[in-house]
Order: structure tokens, then C-alpha cells, then sequence
């Protein structure tokens, strides 16, 4: 795997980072037909506000940045210390992004794996995430990393 350096965000990291997840949610809601296009980012808005009343200062989440040695930003996590659904021993993964130009490279393998082991160093024994069901890359990153699939939601469209 790739070296990097993996380390809480700082508060101004936490900012930018906030505002591009909003917009990436907000459009991968849109693009999977679950809201309008143009109710979207108020939507996405307000979801991130409800599982982050604190901001930054959120207890129970921990946001990661990873970079190369030099200092160049690859990617970003964000994890939950609980588990939004309630399972027990389980942190969840809300984000896990490697910036465009560092995909298939092996850096989201790196941080997942940095990932998993803040969530083993806090004492839990589970990790779980929800992918959208065309990020086909994400899907087989997972499951070569030994993710399996524990629920599935299906829609058919109607009309």
C-alpha cells in the first residue's frame, strides 16, 4: 500500500471539507433519484446538521485527512463512533473520498485500512458504510477489503 499520513482534521479542514460533502451528498441524492434537483442542497444541508448538531465539535465523530509525506491532501474520512442504526460494538463510515487524481492508486485501500484501525484503537469491533449502487469502484474496494453486504435496498421506478 501506498504511504500515507492519516491525522484528525483541523477545524479549518473540517470547514472546506463540510461544504464539498454537502454539495457530493447532495448530488449523489439527486443522481440516485432520491430528491429533486432543486431541494437538494437544503436537503443534504440539514441532514449534515442532524447528525453533526456540533460541527467540528460533534462527540462521537472523528473526521481523517490523509496525505501524501510531502503534505498533499488525497483524502478525507469521517467516521461515527456509534452506529447511526444502533448496532452494537459498530462504527459507521458516513465519508471516505480520495480526491480524483489519486484514485486507483491504492490511497483508498490505505485509508480504509487507517480507517478501521482508529475504529479497532477505540475498542470497537465492527465497522460498517453504505455505498450507492453505482459506485461500482467503492463496491469492489469494499468487498476485496472484506466488507460483505448485510442489507439491501432495491427500487423499481413506476411510471
Amino acid at each position: 500500500m501506498p504511504e500515507l499520513i492519516v491525522r484528525d482534521m483541523t477545524r479549518n479542514e473540517f470547514e472546506e471539507w463540510r461544504d464539498r460533502t454537502i454539495r457530493s451528498f447532495a448530488d449523489e441524492q439527486v443522481a440516485a433519484g432520491n430528491w429533486p434537483a432543486d431541494e437538494a442542497l437544503e436537503l443534504a444541508t440539514k441532514a449534515n446538521d442532524v447528525l453533526l448538531p456540533d460541527g467540528f465539535a460533534t462527540a462521537g465523530m472523528l473526521f481523517l485527512r490523509a496525505a501524501l509525506p510531502d503534505g498533499t491532501c488525497v483524502g478525507v474520512s469521517w467516521l461515527g463512533l456509534t452506529h447511526p442504526r444502533g448496532a452494537p460494538d459498530c462504527a459507521f463510515i458516513y465519508d471516505i473520498e480520495i480526491n480524483e487524481a489519486y484514485r486507483g492508486a491504492g490511497y483508498g485501500r490505505a485509508l480504509l485500512a487507517a480507517a478501521e484501525d482508529v475504529v479497532r484503537s477505540r475498542g470497537l469491533g465492527r465497522l460498517e458504510l453504505n455505498v450507492f449502487a453505482d459506485n461500482v469502484r467503492a463496491i469492489r474496494l469494499y468487498e476485496t477489503s472484506g466488507y460483505r453486504v448485510v442489507t439491501q435496498q432495491m427500487r423499481k421506478p413506476l411510471n
